[in-house]
């Protein structure tokens, strides 16, 4: 386990949670924003990838798990080139029958905490097209602004970031 909330487990991803995965990453609608949904091949990279991740880096996307056990997603921190400069970007996706329930928003502030007081970070931000309404609902409800609109990987991106408050601590 990495992070815990009142309603969830984070903790990194394995290959053993394909099956889950795929079932929120398959959803058309879950994926709309990105280039097509992911078939288990792709889902099977992108845990790879987070595993890579957590060996280089230490963090990633982990796991989204509800206390009752159920894998609902993903969440967690990724390093990102945004317009030439190095970020570390809060990212999310939940089963879609889970929408609205507020699972998004509290994945996402146990991150920017973690982010904040484990990792030391002085700014997080959020990548999100401008479509998605209800990411940068979870966006602003994790006390993150728009900065700036970009172009990010050939698409229109709006970049949402926080700054680490004073009371938060930084890491020695």
């Amino acid at each position: 386990m990495v992070l815990e909330t009142q309603r969830l487990i984070l903790r990194e991803m394995t290959l053993q949670d394909n099956d889950d995965l795929l079932e929120v990453f398959s959803d058309p609608e879950v994926m709309q924003f990105y280039p097509r949904s992911f078939d288990r091949p792709m889902t099977q990279r992108w845990i790879e990838r987070n595993i890579q991740r957590y060996a280089q880096h230490g963090f990633g996307l982990w796991a989204i798990v509800l206390k009752s056990g159920k894998l609902i997603g993903d969440c967690g921190l990724v390093m990102q080139q945004v317009d030439d400069l190095e970020a570390v970007e809060i990212g999310y996706h939940i089963r879609r029958d889970l929408w609205g329930q507020g699972l998004a928003t509290e994945a996402a502030q146990a991150c920017r905490d973690y982010g904040f007081n484990q990792l030391g970070f002085d700014q997080l931000i959020s990548l999100i097209n401008p479509a998605n309404a209800a990411s940068r609902r979870v966006a602003e409800k994790n006390s993150m602004r728009l900065i700036k609109e970009t172009a990010w990987r050939e698409q229109p991106t709006c970049v949402y970031a926080v700054e680490r408050s004073p009371r938060q601590t930084k890491r020695a």
